[in-house]
């Protein structure tokens, strides 16, 4: 999944080549459907199986401790590691979201134009449904959601296969982090750079 977000990282920062680049892309997307649709098969897959898992996992621990401690004293825990099921939630629907109004463009008010080159208009599209207020604001509290549940999850992922030890497991923390940042910083540079009027 973290490999996917990059790959789509990559593809939405074609958007800063202007109108070109991005129809352009998703010209190269449509060219390869199989393959776009297979990846977004397992990427679905892996999804529910990611949330299966979370909640089994947050209800055995439910299980080991029903009682809570009369003292909370978390010395490790953070901010993105105590709210991991509320940012899962909220990337969850933003998912849901961004595939309803980008991939199957089933959403209210969505913009269906073609370029010049008789190209279908992502670029208006995307910066006519981000220009609006509360859609550009969405994005970018997803994207907050995104960097708080990748800066402790990336970490885990290493932890939880057993690749971690006193030495290792900062090592993770910082990449993990690291990557949330390049993550934010990417994505949430397009909702910020259209509501600000840059792109138009």
């Amino acid at each position: 999944m973290i490999l996917f977000v990059i790959g789509h990282l990559l593809g939405n920062l074609t958007i800063f080549a202007g109108p070109n680049g991005i129809n352009n892309y998703a010209v190269h997307l449509h060219e390869l459907a199989p393959l776009v649709w297979g990846t977004r098969i397992v990427m679905g897959a892996a999804v529910v199986l990611h949330l299966f898992l979370s909640i089994l996992i947050t209800y055995e621990n439910a299980e080991a401790k029903p009682d809570r401690y009369a003292v909370q004293n978390s010395l490790r825990a953070t901010f993105a590691s105590k709210n991991m099921i509320w940012t899962g939630v909220i990337l969850g629907a933003f998912i849901i979201w961004h595939l309803l109004q980008f991939t199957f463009r089933v959403t209210p008010g969505l913009v269906i134009a073609f370029d010049a080159m008789n190209r279908f208009d992502v670029y208006r599209m995307v910066v006519a449904a981000l220009g609006g207020f509360f859609t550009g604001l969405a994005y970018v509290v997803a994207m907050i959601s995104l960097f708080l549940h990748l800066s402790h999850g990336i970490q885990s992922v290493f932890q939880t296969f057993g690749l971690s030890n006193g030495f290792l497991l900062p090592r993770w923390g910082l990449i993990g982090k690291v990557l949330a940042v390049i993550f934010l910083v990417g994505f949430g540079a397009i909702p910020a750079v259209i509501l600000a009027g840059i792109l138009s």
